[in-house]
């Protein structure tokens, strides 16, 4: 048994084995890229639908897959600029990365990274005005 699917680029017509279905390559006649369908769906089963996770668009626009800690991670190093909660921002993007590491599947690295920087430069700002308010060169 194999699959015949037909090139959306140049309309060659192809076959190939099961084992291949799903998976993307070259167009054997115009090297256009191109996913070779899935085999039918047994009877009676209903197909699995892709996970939204996947997508890296639904992943700008949702929450879909990404990490907590990265989500709050971010929401508090643009607070940051505040200054008070620049070390909670620190230490949320630090547990955000290695939640993430932790787990794979999860996504959010940018928003964590974020988080532990604008937290570590705020932290940074935040001891120079409490250094300064206490020696009194603030006032």
């Amino acid at each position: 048994m194999t699959i015949e699917f037909t090139c959306p680029y140049c309309g060659r017509t192809t076959n190939v084995a099961p084992q291949y279905a799903g998976q993307t390559g070259p167009c054997g006649q115009c090297g256009q890229t191109i996913t070779i369908p899935g085999a039918g769906v047994p009877f009676g089963q209903r197909p699995v639908p892709p996970d939204l996770g996947d997508s890296a668009a639904i992943r700008m626009l949702l929450p879909v897959g990404r990490s907590l800690w990265a989500i709050a991670a971010g929401y508090f190093g643009l607070f940051a600029v505040l200054l008070f909660p620049a070390p909670i921002a620190l230490v949320l993007g630090i547990v955000a990365i290695v939640d993430i590491r932790r787990h794979p599947g999860k996504h959010g690295m940018g928003r964590a990274i974020f988080g532990l920087v604008m937290g570590l430069i705020c932290t940074v700002l935040l001891t120079l005005v409490i250094i300064g308010v206490v020696t009194g060169e603030l006032k």
